[in-house]
């Protein structure tokens, strides 16, 4: 009895660990934000070298954004390249002319390791892989963006994509 509970555990286990959001299934272009020691150029290079999904230059025909950062920076870069709709009778500041700057988008903080493709109209986390690069030199940024393509060409095909 004990060993059909243990592979029980062990298959819950594995299909948990093969397990990938189907909205994946939706992605086929990606914008890519700029990113720290040049990661955005590499990795759109190894995407469409792959034929992974389609890097576009115009965030407006993307489906996903690729980044290596989320947070309040991110948000008001997202508000920039896909204004949200507002309601500008409720909104006293913006009546008054005031607009506060937007805080700054630099590159502090990020280049961490870990990378996000967030769904341009939900704004979710669709797909995240944690790859560090392990130097700075180009063919140690290359070699982590060949990681990060193939991965998310994995993660692609395990969605149901086909593969291109």
């Amino acid at each position: 009895m004990a060993r059909t509970g243990l592979l029980a555990i062990a298959a819950f286990a594995s299909m948990a660990i093969a397990a990938v959001n189907p909205q994946l299934r939706a992605v086929h272009t990606i914008y890519i934000l700029p990113m720290a020691g040049g990661m955005d150029q590499f990795l759109a290079s190894r995407l469409t070298a792959r034929g992974v999904v389609q890097v576009v230059a115009d965030p407006k025909l993307a489906d996903a954004v690729l980044t290596d950062h989320i947070g309040e920076t991110f948000e008001t870069r997202m508000n920039d390249l896909y204004a949200p709709p507002t309601d500008k009778s409720k909104d006293t500041a913006t009546q008054a002319g005031f607009t506060a700057p937007p805080p700054p988008i630099g590159t502090f903080g990020r280049g961490r390791g870990s990378f996000f493709l967030v769904d341009r109209k939900t704004r979710s986390v669709v797909w995240s892989v944690y790859e560090r690069p392990h130097g700075s030199r180009p063919d140690d940024m290359n070699h982590t963006a060949t990681k990060i393509a193939g991965d998310l060409a994995d993660d692609l095909v395990k969605a149901g994509k086909p593969k291109k």
